[in-house]
């Protein structure tokens, strides 16, 4: 019999247990023994809870009981998270999470604290999607080119809504509030730091590379405007927000942001609060996965495939996947030196000179435009659309300033990049 411990009763820590009950036969079949859960935490023990186990507002309780195996973290948060994580391995016991922002900043050092302890994360990103297994164990053969995913169900449901039913983002976001996709404060979804959390999990597997949320470009969708989804869908593009990392040489290239995708693109035609990551290794070439992101059910079976995993093996292999670095001196690309296709919405007079004055601020930046499209607003005012061949951040950013400065253009200027 394996003894668990659960530190946190919301949504998913409530689906857990209804899994382990609901599921126990098929459940002790794959795992090989007994899964019993003995004691949860809860903040609140007065709360009206559906289940038949000691519930305790005391995280010693379980951190400090010699017979339980296996804690599972589902208390959110970092620091706090991070101190019960560490005490529960250095007590010896095996640990799950679903806590992404505990591993976007803690990840190495709960490596190190875990040494040859089972600690599982699999529901951390992309919910009940396996990537981490997949990218962990079944392409352990391959160096990973790139990842590219949609990692937020929130803002793909928001973003299909804005392109597909020509809605505003205010509306759908208070849609998206009433149907319990996006929080009260949504802030973590539409500003890209959920999705960026996940990203750097994922790409410390890939590439063993150690970077903080503050140390990548992360954009969110608050900017994208009604003319922005107009050309977005004159020109049969898709809008989604993904997390991407490529290898490019020596460097890895970590990013969080909305991108102008082809509509024939695999990724691109990821609806509704799914998720989806494409993966490219250099032996299998690409594989995707796609699935729930979120939501307790989805979550829940995930944490628990990471508890039978355990109880399986008893002892694991390292956490992220490898004892010694993947490769030497790999390096983060910095954010000014992320080099992309563009896109760029300018609402300007409309009046003579206006292309001239833009154009020559842009190729005094080394900027090549690829395509041009005015549309006339009203009689004094249009919209200047512009694509740009493949340039470096911090050039456009330069130029844009410069632009900004300019009497007869409009100081908010739309910024989308475009993935092939």
């Amino acid at each position: 019999m394996i003894n668990i411990g659960i530190i946190g009763v919301g949504t998913v820590g409530s689906s857990v247990i209804t899994i382990l009950n609901q599921n126990k036969d098929i459940i002790q079949a794959r795992a090989g023994k007994f899964l019993n859960i003995k004691t949860a935490v809860v903040k609140n023990v007065s709360k009206n809870r559906d289940i038949d186990i000691k519930v305790t507002d005391n995280i010693n309780d379980v951190l400090d009981d010699p017979s339980i195996d296996i804690v599972v973290e589902l208390m959110g948060g970092v620091d706090e998270a991070f101190e019960v994580v560490k005490k529960a391995l250095k007590m010896g016991k095996a640990v799950v999470t679903a806590n992404k922002a505990l591993l976007a900043y803690h990840r190495y050092e709960l490596q190190e604290c875990a040494g040859d302890i089972a600690f599982e994360y699999e529901a951390a990103v992309a919910g009940g999607i396996p990537i981490i297994t997949a990218l962990r164990d079944g392409l352990s053969a391959n160096h990973i080119l790139s990842i590219k995913g949609i990692l937020n169900g929130t803002t793909n449901y928001m973003l299909d809504a804005m392109i597909n039913d020509s809605v505003s983002y205010e509306y759908i976001l208070n849609k998206a509030q009433n149907l319990g996709y996006a929080e009260a404060n949504p802030t973590f979804d539409v500003d890209g730091f959920d999705a960026a959390h996940k990203l750097l999990i994922l790409s410390s597997i890939a590439y063993g590379i150690d970077a903080k949320p503050e140390d990548i470009l992360i954009e969110g969708i608050k900017n994208i405007k009604p003319d922005d989804i107009k050309f977005a869908k004159d020109f049969n593009y898709a809008i989604k927000l993904l997390g991407i990392a490529k290898k490019i040489g020596s460097k890895v290239e970590l990013r969080v942001h909305p991108v102008l995708i082809s509509k024939d693109k695999m990724i691109a035609k990821i609806d509704g609060v799914m998720n989806g990551i494409s993966v490219v290794g250099d032996k299998v070439g690409e594989t995707l996965y796609y699935g729930a992101g979120a939501g307790g059910d989805a979550t829940a079976s995930a944490v628990v495939a990471n508890i039978i995993d355990i109880a399986r093996a008893g002892k694991a292999s390292p956490m992220l996947g490898f004892n010694k670095p993947l490769e030497d001196n790999l390096t983060l690309v910095a954010k000014n030196d992320i080099k992309c296709k563009y896109y760029v919405r300018f609402d300007v007079a409309n009046q003579p000179g206006v292309l001239h004055s833009i154009s020559k601020i842009l190729s005094d930046k080394n900027i090549s435009i690829e395509t041009m499209l005015q549309n006339q607003k009203n009689n004094q005012r249009a919209n200047l659309l512009i694509t740009i061949y493949e340039t470096y951040e911090k050039d456009l950013n330069d130029a844009i300033d410069n632009i900004k400065q300019l009497d007869f253009v409009d100081k908010t200027i739309s910024k989308i990049r475009i993935e092939n």
